[in-house]
């Protein structure tokens, strides 16, 4: 009976370590589900898409009621996005956050399993200077939300940030802070670190090599054998640009004073097609960088600077996005065509076959079942007709 009284009286502070230690990712791999076009399929066909290929982790850029309905009951686990144009509104007034959470978070849990709410995206380094002072405003008057509704076990409260908030990221050992916004990005960390959230990176090879393909190497930036690079300071080799961009994270936390926050790369991938002047973005490079990732993931590892993280992505993204503005790069990083098939074969199966799924059926068929070579021609001729089929 003591130890009942005991462990009572020592609840709220078992209940806060609880809070500081809540995952909104659990597994390592996941994928940002961006809806900027009009002929993806529906939020319950996602669902079939992503359970069929094991996809547990989801990320939106949203609180859309229709997804997070579809959702409900599926195990998939999901990240909703409080997206920049609210921010203002959120930072100046507590009560518009508290009914931001309450409409969109309360009320689909714990049947819609929503695990994080992403406060912005890119604010921090992008365009819009006014963004920067009421970032950390909203993210506290949304944490404070979920804090009161007694939801901050199970929920994550992040922000996801680009590259352009480093300077002198190469080699890693060196990266730091842009000293521009440097002022707003202490205390964010400061708050983060209070209440055990990541840093959260959308870190792109692609980007990288698009820019300067005669400085980069194809296959370091693509997982490929390659003879790496090595930090002249750390003398650590990198194998890949995905693990320096991580590791360079890592070291401007250090530098700052956060050497224990956690690394998540919330957006990569890699373009399948670009205008004239992106070198890269083919549908080769795009399914070698995807492929490779996930086996790169599928080790469970972490980087060289941190290698007890276990480095946790989410691929961008699963559908190709018609009505996303820029370069035609923009609109080609799916995973998956809007009809639902694959844009290319990396192990992942469509809602419908494509010429992927189908061709790499069909050799299976072939060499499972030892036929002879008049019937593997037979079934070469069906497999092409069914392709024909489909267009």
């Amino acid at each position: 009976m003591r130890t009942f009284w005991v462990l009572l009286l020592f609840f709220p502070f078992f209940a806060s370590i609880a809070a500081l230690t809540v995952q909104g990712f659990t597994g390592t791999y996941g994928i940002n589900y961006g809806r900027l076009a009009d002929n993806i399929p529906s939020p319950d066909e996602v669902v079939t898409l992503l359970r069929g290929a094991k996809i547990r982790n989801v990320r939106i850029y949203d609180a859309d009621h229709s997804v997070l309905k579809a959702f409900s009951g599926t195990g998939l686990e999901i990240v909703v996005g409080l997206p920049n144009e609210n921010l203002k509104d959120i930072s100046s007034d507590a009560d518009q956050a508290m009914s931001w959470v309450k409409d969109n978070v309360q009320a689909f849990l714990p049947q819609t399993r929503i695990r994080g709410i992403a406060i912005g995206n890119e604010v921090l380094g992008g365009t819009d200077t006014e963004l920067y002072g009421v970032l950390l405003g909203a993210v506290k008057n949304v944490y404070n939300a979920v804090n009161k509704l007694k939801l901050s076990h199970i929920v994550q409260i992040t922000t996801a940030h680009s590259y352009a908030v480093f300077a002198d990221s190469f080699p890693p050992s060196s990266c730091v802070f842009n000293h521009n916004i440097a002022q707003y990005m202490k205390p964010l960390l400061e708050f983060f670190s209070q209440i055990g959230s990541p840093f959260c990176l959308n870190a792109y090879p692609f980007l990288a090599y698009k820019d300067t393909p005669d400085k980069i190497d194809i296959n370091y930036a693509l997982f490929s054998p390659n003879q790496g690079i090595v930090d002249n300071k750390t003398h650590l080799h990198y194998d890949n640009m995905l693990d320096a961009q991580i590791d360079a994270a890592y070291w401007a936390l250090e530098d700052a004073g956060f050497e224990k926050m956690e690394v998540i790369v919330t957006e990569t991938g890699w373009a399948s097609s670009g205008d004239s002047n992106e070198d890269g973005a083919t549908v080769n490079n795009a399914r070698t960088y995807n492929y490779n990732l996930r086996k790169r993931l599928a080790k469970k590892k972490g980087t060289p600077f941190r290698p007890k993280n276990v480095l946790k992505v989410y691929v961008f993204a699963i559908f190709n996005e018609d009505n996303k503005p820029g370069a035609t790069s923009e609109r080609n990083f799916g995973l998956f065509k809007p009809d639902g098939s694959i844009a290319y074969d990396i192990g992942f199966h469509g809602l419908k076959s494509s010429s992927a799924d189908t061709s790499v059926l069909s050799l299976k068929v072939i060499q499972a079942q030892g036929l002879s070579g008049s019937y593997s021609l037979v079934l070469t001729l069906c497999s092409i007709l069914l392709l024909l089929f489909l267009r």
